[in-house]
């Protein structure tokens, strides 16, 4: 495992000595690649992806945060399904991730038997406890908690005939505390070390489902990962005057559990923290980014949008108010001044198999790149 780690980590940091595109797409390909299996719960997924991102923090000059090591662990329930996940329906064998999910909270089942209909959407094997949905959209996600049943989805636009028999042999494993933790690093600021910039990104996302279907999470959040990344990198090379932290949080897909639990165990001082900017969904932009809590600090957010202006970075920065939709949002709750951008348009593809580094276009990350570190410059006065 640790020549592949290495093997990886050498390929991802040749190009390092810019930010610039190349560098991102080999990161995106690096962390979305088979080995980090969905960065998930099983095959060591996030495991292998907290090492790989700690082996480059290490290598920017980044130090860790807590002055030991880089990961901060925490634990939490999670179901997974490691082993086998075969349904066949109407006697077909489908293909997991294309022709069906099974949603991340359901029990492992082996068996077959008749459906009977109950809607236009749902069918029950009694005999078995499985029930079957049609869906307009396949969209999976991670669950704390165990169903005593199945729950099938299949893709509507698949099924050219309604569902009456199912033969399934599914296999979950519930991990009652999944260990993992939050990376987190720091570089000292020049002039006054107790002022902070935080930029964070989840590094987790739904890992595999079976043992032949992962989900690769590229633009969710191997684009936010690389974006901070970027900016450690930078910063590594040009400390500020401000100390700048880097946190990349575990967790998140299962409800924003890695914030949550740094804000409950600071490694900083949250009273310290100047401003923290939240990336994630980093991989388009072609329509600009939106801004959420924009409404909430409207100081930063004119700041932010005149710095767009003047550099010309992006055709739109729209504001939003609060939400809490992405990891800014307890330490919004904590009384930390903070923005969750995303970047809107081009691809749709969202927590589902399609989400891949050959189709993500990165058509923006160089400008926003930019658009943060002038904006950094902006929060510290450097203007």
């Amino acid at each position: 495992m640790k020549l592949k780690l290495l093997t990886l980590f050498l390929f991802a940091t040749q190009f390092t000595h810019a930010q610039d595109i190349k560098f991102a797409r080999k990161m995106v390909d690096t962390l979305t690649s088979k080995y980090f299996w969905g960065r998930g719960y099983t095959n060591d997924g996030m495991g292998k992806a907290a090492d790989f991102i700690s082996a480059q923090l290490k290598s920017y000059g980044v130090k860790p945060m807590s002055g030991k090591t880089y990961l901060q662990d925490f634990s939490y329930p999670v179901n997974t399904f490691p082993g086998k996940v075969d349904v066949a329906i109407n006697g077909v064998a489908l293909v997991p991730g294309k022709d069906f999910l099974v949603t991340p909270d359901s029990k492992g089942v082996k068996g077959e038997g008749k459906l009977t209909q109950q809607d236009s959407t749902h069918f029950i094997d009694q005999a078995n406890r499985i029930i079957v949905t049609l869906e307009n959209k396949l969209t999976w996600s991670s669950e704390q908690t165990m169903l005593d049943y199945t729950v099938i989805q299949l893709d509507k636009k698949l099924q050219t005939t309604l569902p009456q028999t199912i033969k399934a042999d599914i296999e979950n494993k519930f991990n009652p505390s999944f260990k993992t933790g939050n990376i987190c690093g720091v570089v000292k600021g020049t002039v006054k070390p107790d002022s902070i910039i935080v930029f964070t990104a989840h590094y987790d996302h739904l890992g595999g489902m079976g043992s032949k279907t992962y989900f690769p999470g590229a633009n969710d959040n191997a684009s936010g990962v690389t974006q901070v990344l970027s900016l450690a990198k930078y910063y590594g090379e040009h400390p500020q005057p401000y100390t700048v932290a880097f946190i990349f949080f575990a967790g998140e897909e299962a409800g924003l559990l890695g914030s949550k639990h740094f804000t409950e165990h600071p490694l900083i001082d949250l009273k310290n923290i100047r401003f923290l900017i939240n990336l994630d969904l980093e991989g388009t932009g072609i329509e600009g980014i939106t801004v959420v809590n924009a409404s909430v600090f409207p100081k930063e957010f004119a700041l932010l949008k005149q710095v767009n202006e003047k550099g010309n970075y992006l055709v739109k920065v729209d504001s939003r108010g609060k939400a809490a939709n992405s990891d800014h949002y307890f330490f919004s709750e904590k009384g930390v001044p903070a923005f969750f951008m995303y970047t809107l348009g081009g691809i749709k593809a969202y927590h589902d198999i399609y989400d891949i580094s050959a189709t993500l276009p990165l058509n923006e990350y160089e400008d926003m790149f930019n658009l943060l570190l002038k904006f950094n410059d902006g929060l510290m006065g450097k203007r």
